[in-house]
């Protein structure tokens, strides 16, 4: 390993040390680090979505499924199904980076084609290029890279959805050891209707793991659909069920090797997850465009809407969250794209490092699909609420918004599962020794003992007291899922109540460092002044994560702790969450909701 690999590898937190250990602002990627093959990738899906999707906005909620299909050949053309494919299977060879520009940018329109997108790009490919041999990658990838053929992925059945690894549908080798028989039903398949290959997961004999298989769909070979399934949104992606009859599929077919299907689909869904974030970043720069055109235009009382607090108020907060979305988004998807190349330095190939290198950052990857869709999806409800009675129109592109963005806190692993599993792995990477819990959590339970400072500090320094807070917040995490840990241990999986309680301080702790990270970086280089709306946006998003924070850990606090160590627990909650300043939040939003009425846009 070189010594410039070993540097950055020091510098470079692993997966969950967010929590542990400080980062600088300088060792953080933003959106304004951007370089200009990104901006120029980032301008042409921009300019693919505006030319061929936005306008079509209402042929998607006819259930134009072909519309679908054309547009991704045309997606596929400007080469942007294989934007993360090695350039040896035809394919862009871009960085994770990269990658995550062009799901957040192509994204925005409509649901039904960024699923599509989603499933065929991610999914549908990418178990492939991770996991296949290459006789399997040669064969398939070009294919898929190009548009070709179009990729699905098989995994969840009737009885088996957040227990992916309980499906029933069966491999079974035939005699002369050549073939497996596949036979099973799968559901919820997005892009079944127009697909040419599936990776499809069943199990051999009595295995406890599932295993993966890429199957070709071929009619002929026992493979049969049931009809278009009336969704909620996402009207246009195609999502049927699949029956596989005795489907013949060759030895060499196998993805990895046996047992092996439950660790793919699990990886396979940590890219999905970071990536679902990125897809739920421009439909919130949308929804926000058009709900301040119209607050412009609407008026009442003789004034334009957004003249007024209340609706102010409104597109301050919508702003704040996409800000706040975008900032961790692409903070952890720099943070793979540099894991991955370490490892590539260090002598592993494409595949073992880009695997590794999400895996890595599992816990960021479930911590941003669970923020960044909720607020998608209070994003698109404010926006019906911004359009009043003519937000409830489907005349209007609000009722669409709000429709497809039901979705994004569904698939790629509920937000329920996903919040427990942004926990439980950080307290299985503690276990190994990869995260340093236990130091840190035993130096807060005996702060809480001690005597506390009444120093006034200095906060003359931008954001030293957001920062500090941040230090006291991440002190109530340890705090409490500390305290969980030793009154549970390895029997806290079954209090998930608890578990949820602690995800939600996680999530508020790296959604909000991110954002406060992002605008010191930029204030640095840019001058305070060219970001007084974004340093508005980070202390209003810490503002409200300190409340959410406040609330969750209480509720933790007064469910497993009794007595003495109740009340020790509530005065550290206390300390820990407590401003020496609060922030003014009407003048922090006004500040925010000001620039984005002028400019007439989400202007960030």
């Amino acid at each position: 390993m070189s010594t410039e690999t070993e540097n950055k590898s020091k510098d470079l937190l692993r997966g969950g040390q967010f929590l542990v250990k400080e980062t600088s602002a300088e060792n953080v990627f933003t959106p304004e680090d951007f370089n200009e093959e990104q901006k120029m990738m980032r301008d042409s899906v921009r300019e693919f979505v505006d030319r061929e999707i936005w306008p079509r906005k209402e042929e998607f909620e006819k259930k134009n499924y072909e519309l679908t299909e054309d547009l991704m050949k045309k997606a596929a053309e400007l080469g942007l199904l294989g934007v993360s494919v090695p350039e040896e299977y035809e394919g862009l060879g871009m960085g994770f980076v990269t990658t995550m520009l062009v799901v957040d940018h192509i994204s925005g329109a409509t649901g039904s084609f960024s699923t599509a997108f989603g499933a065929h790009t991610g999914i549908g490919t990418l178990p492939i290029t991770l996991y296949g041999t290459e006789e399997q990658k040669q064969k398939y990838v070009p294919k898929l890279a190009t548009g070709e053929w179009f990729g699905a992925y098989a995994l969840t059945e009737p009885g088996a959805g957040s227990d992916a690894n309980s499906g029933k549908t069966k491999a079974v080798l035939s005699e002369d050891g050549k073939y497996y028989s596949i036979t099973g039903q799968k559901m919820w398949i997005s892009n079944a209707g127009f697909c040419d290959l599936m990776i499809v997961f069943a199990r051999i004999e009595d295995d406890k793991n599932i295993t993966g298989f890429i199957v070709e769909n071929d009619p002929e070979n026992g493979i049969s659909m049931g009809e278009e399934e009336k969704k909620l949104g996402i009207h246009s992606s195609s999502t049927r069920q699949v029956f596989f009859n005795e489907t013949k599929v060759p030895v060499e077919n196998m993805l990895s090797e046996r047992g092996n299907g439950f660790k793919i689909a699990m990886n396979a869904l940590n890219v999905g997850r970071i990536k679902l974030a990125g897809a739920c970043l421009d439909a919130q720069r949308r929804v926000i465009t058009s709900a301040v055109n119209y607050a412009n235009d609407r008026v009442q009382f003789k004034t334009p809407i957004a003249k007024f607090g209340a609706i102010k108020s409104k597109i301050a907060e919508m702003a704040t969250s996409a800000y706040v979305g975008e900032s961790a988004s692409y903070r952890a998807a720099k943070d793979i794209e540099d894991r991955i190349s370490i490892r590539q330095e260090s002598g592993a190939s494409h595949q073992e490092a880009e695997l590794k290198g999400v895996e890595e950052y599992a816990i960021e990857c479930s911590i941003l699909k669970v923020a960044v869709s909720e607020d998608l999806q209070n994003c698109t409800d404010e926006g019906i609420q911004i359009y009043g009675g003519m937000g409830f129109s489907a005349d209007a592109p609000m009722e669409s918004a709000w429709r497809d963005a039901r979705i994004t806190r569904i698939y790629e692993g509920t937000n329920e599962i996903n919040r427990m599993l942004c926990v439980g792995m950080l307290i299985k990477k503690a276990m190994k020794g990869h995260v340093d819990l236990l130091g840190p959590a035993t130096k807060v339970a005996d702060e809480l003992t001690g005597i506390p400072s009444f120093e006034t500090p200095d906060y003359s320094e931008l954001f030293a007291e957001e920062k500090e807070m941040i230090a006291k917040l991440k002190k109530v995490f340890l705090m409490v899922a500390g305290s969980a840990v030793q009154k549970y241990g390895p029997q806290l999986e079954d209090h998930q109540q608890l578990l949820l309680a602690s995800a939600d301080i996680l999530i508020e702790i790296y959604m909000a460092e991110s954002a406060i990270l992002r605008t010191e970086k930029n204030a640095k280089r840019f001058g305070e002044d060219s970001q007084k709306e974004q340093i508005a946006m980070a202390k209003l998003y810490l503002y409200h994560a300190v409340d959410t924070i406040n609330s969750r850990a209480k509720e933790g606090i007064v469910s497993f702790a009794e007595g003495d160590e109740q009340r020790m627990m509530l005065m550290g909650l206390k300390r820990f969450t407590k401003y020496q300043n609060h922030p003014n939040v009407v003048e922090l939003r006004n500040t925010i909701a000001e620039k984005v009425i002028s400019e007439n846009k989400y202007a960030f």
